[in-house]
């Protein structure tokens, strides 16, 4: 029996062990050692030199990170780059009024001196990716205390990315991977010259709306165009109107021959975050605490702001990218637990968990063997933290007031210090007048009122720490009345008025800080952070510490236990690759989804008296008259096509590409059912969603009548 058990036990972790080609975002660098082989198998005919190389030209050097979070990829040598709708939407938005409606119209430049500046807007490219364990951990002992040990590697890094970018216009940042076991430098170059090409209008772009958000089928043109400009030499510049399109060391190849079920296919792309490695109490702590309370909230504020948007066209102009942004997790979070309780996630981690214990017990590993029942002490002390921390994110900070009045701060701070120059308080004065200005433009006071009483009522009624200073004031002056203690904020504030926060700031003298400090608004916000700062903040960064170096010594310990897994460390928004191939699926009993859509069935789901489904007069006459000059197939125009591609947030805009690196298209999302990848992956559910690079071109070409960007691209019939 002990021997049928021991083989149990090994067959066990065997299957544990074994990773699907599909699974797995992977540093492009470890290629020719970790999937080189097995993506040849799959159909792959590039090398991983093709695909990553510092010695020369690569697919890596079509590829960029895209503002803060998502990705785009160069098509052209003129600098031209590829993104999703909802990656330049905020930019699209920034750029429309009332009467220059651009998400409703869409937006085209006609030439490059109609292309659209976007200050702020940065892309940046990876020149190299370097192995620096051995120098950042080379001083660094075992059994050390952990903040000294932090002090040592924090400094080690410093020294190595000052020495990396010396003499050139380039940055280092050195990233910790499998919580912090391996460290890699990352080169990058930025271009701040990035200008607005066209997107389509969101009847296009965001065609299905929230309704389709997550979901497959689908029939979004998620797509939009920009342009990286460059100085004289080529070289990264501030926006002027001498520079000119960038010249990338490599684009894209756009291919027109589509795919087919069982089609290898690749993403290139910078995901954000994925929590692979999660403990079954950390996958509790997101079920239980985190998802169920942000989906609660998220949808008392975008009820409000809905209701809102539909009865103002400013408002909704103002509201349309904030909305957006906060809808697309709210949805996501509900996937999440809907698929990790359906795969039994927790169950799955717990059972590796069994397996680790014996594993550690049976080898006499003391290190480990405590490392399963420290995770619970220290998970049970975190979910009281973890909940108010949660709800500071998702009740506090959120009302736009507290997130104006932090801005505040600094000018209160260095008004009070006498060492403090009057010209850095003028310098802080100027800042807040170009804060104020992006704030005022996108905001609404009746708006924000109304979220704040809902936003507080939720935090007073969820948190378990003592109540706010203002919370008691509420209770005794207005009996609990939130929307009573609301109105009096608004009304007594200068912070929500424009015109009084503009003439406070124009007068201001060093001595008037002590009206901002007596401002309920700010008062309001000093009340939120100061709990949370005072009474939360140092409890949980100790804890989460804490139990970031179990997850250091877990990881270890996976890796000695599965000596035979190829391990792909977290994604953490830098450069990685993701492979697979076009599949259908079964998203539930009784269910089977096609692997690709049509136009057709855009002119199906068509209702133009919802505005989630209207559809372009001209896409539909475009539709009626079969005119889709060279980007049909079988008499439509393919849409939209899913893969088993491993994805997540930041991989927005990521091409996907063919066994030969042209592109076949861009991924924007992941299918509802599939939404738990963050945590657990499997090619049963999980599925990315692509827009296909042909409905893009015929956008481009016969919609937009932009066809002068497709002759600027290298297509491969």
């Amino acid at each position: 029996m002990k021997k049928i058990k021991r083989c149990l036990v090994g067959l066990a972790m065997f299957m544990g062990l074994v990773a699907k080609a599909d699974e797995g975002m992977w540093l492009p660098q470890l290629l020719k050692d970790l999937n080189e082989e097995d993506m040849k198998k799959l159909g792959c005919k590039l090398s991983a030199e093709d695909i990553f190389s510092v010695n020369h030209s690569s697919l890596k050097d079509a590829i960029v990170l895209f503002g803060g979070g998502c990705t785009g990829e160069m098509v052209s040598e003129e600098g031209l780059l590829l993104t999703n709708h909802h990656c330049g939407f905020s930019y699209l938005q920034s750029h429309s009024t009332v009467e220059k409606n651009y998400l409703d119209n869409g937006f085209w430049a006609m030439n490059k001196e109609q292309e659209l500046p976007n200050p702020g807007l940065n892309c940046t490219f990876v020149i190299s990716i370097e192995d620096v364990t051995s120098k950042v951990l080379g001083n660094v002992k075992d059994g050390m205390e952990e903040e000294a040990r932090n002090k040592i590697i924090e400094n080690n890094c410093k020294d190595l990315e000052k020495l990396a970018e010396k003499g050139t216009m380039y940055r280092a940042k050195i990233k910790p991977y499998f919580y912090g076991n391996t460290y890699y430098m990352v080169i990058t170059e930025t271009f701040k010259d990035v200008r607005l090409v066209g997107a389509p209008p969101e009847s296009i772009g965001k065609f299905g709306g929230e309704t389709d958000n997550w979901v497959w089928p689908r029939h979004t043109g998620d797509f939009s165009v920009f342009r990286i400009y460059a100085n004289e030499k080529n070289e990264p510049a501030d926006y002027s109107i001498k520079n000119k399109p960038y010249k990338p060391k490599t684009f894209l190849n756009i291919s027109l021959k589509g795919y087919k079920k069982g089609d290898f296919t690749m993403t290139y792309g910078f995901p954000g975050r994925t929590f692979e490695y999660l403990t079954s109490e950390g996958i509790k702590m997101v079920t239980e605490i985190d998802n169920p309370n942000a989906i609660d909230i998220r949808g008392k504020r975008l009820d409000i702001w809905m209701s809102d948007m539909k009865n103002n066209d400013k408002i909704r102009l103002q509201y349309a990218s904030k909305y957006s942004r906060i809808c697309n997790y709210y949805k996501k979070y509900q996937g999440e637990d809907k698929g990790m309780r359906i795969m039994n996630t927790i169950q799955m981690k717990e059972n590796l968990e069994k397996q680790f214990q014996i594993w550690a017990d049976q080898n006499h590993k003391p290190e480990f063997t405590n490392l399963l029942s420290d995770f619970k002490t220290d998970y049970e002390m975190l979910y009281p933290l973890e909940l108010e921390t949660v709800l500071y994110g998702e009740c506090g900070l959120p009302i736009e007031l507290v997130s104006f009045a932090t801005k505040f701060k600094n000018l209160v701070a260095f008004s009070k210090d006498p060492t403090k120059p009057d010209s850095v308080i003028r310098e802080q004065v100027e800042n807040l007048k170009k804060e104020a200005a992006r704030f005022f433009k996108d905001y609404n006071a009746p708006t924000d009122q109304k979220v704040l009483a809902e936003l507080l009522k939720s935090y007073d009624n969820l948190s378990k720490t003592s109540r706010l200073p203002l919370f008691e004031i509420l209770s005794k002056k207005h009996k609990n009345n939130f929307d009573k203690f609301s109105a009096e904020i608004f009304e007594h504030s200068l912070l929500p008025n424009e015109q009084k926060v503009t003439a406070f700031l124009e007068h201001y003298k060093r001595d008037q800080y002590k009206r901002i400090q007596k401002d309920p608004g700010y008062k309001l916000m000093e009340d939120i952070t100061e709990n949370y700062d005072k009474n939360i903040a140092p409890k949980y960064k100790d804890l989460t510490a804490k139990i970031d170096i179990l997850y250091r010594h877990w990881l270890k310990g996976l890796q000695e236990m599965q000596k035979d897994r190829k391990f792909w460390p977290d994604a953490n928004s830098t450069l990685r690759l993701a492979y697979g191939s076009v599949e259908p699926y079964k998203p539930f009993d009784g269910a089977y989804y096609d692997y690709k859509t049509t136009l057709s069935g855009v002119i199906e789901k068509m209702d133009n008296t919802n505005p989630e489904y209207k559809v372009p007069p001209k896409l539909v006459d475009l539709y009626t008259k079969k005119d889709f000059g060279p980007y049909a197939e079988n008499g439509d125009i393919p849409v939209a096509f899913i893969a088993t591609n491993h994805t997540t947030g930041g991989n927005s805009g990521s091409p996907l590409l063919d066994s030969d690196g042209n592109l076949l298209g861009l991924n924007f999302d992941t299918g509802w059912e599939g939404t738990m990848s963050n945590y657990h992956f499997t090619d049963e559910r999980v599925r990315n969603i692509s827009v296909d690079i042909r409905y893009v071109l015929f956008l481009m070409d016969k919609f937009a009548g932009a066809g002068y960007l497709v002759n600027e691209m290298k297509l491969i019939k």
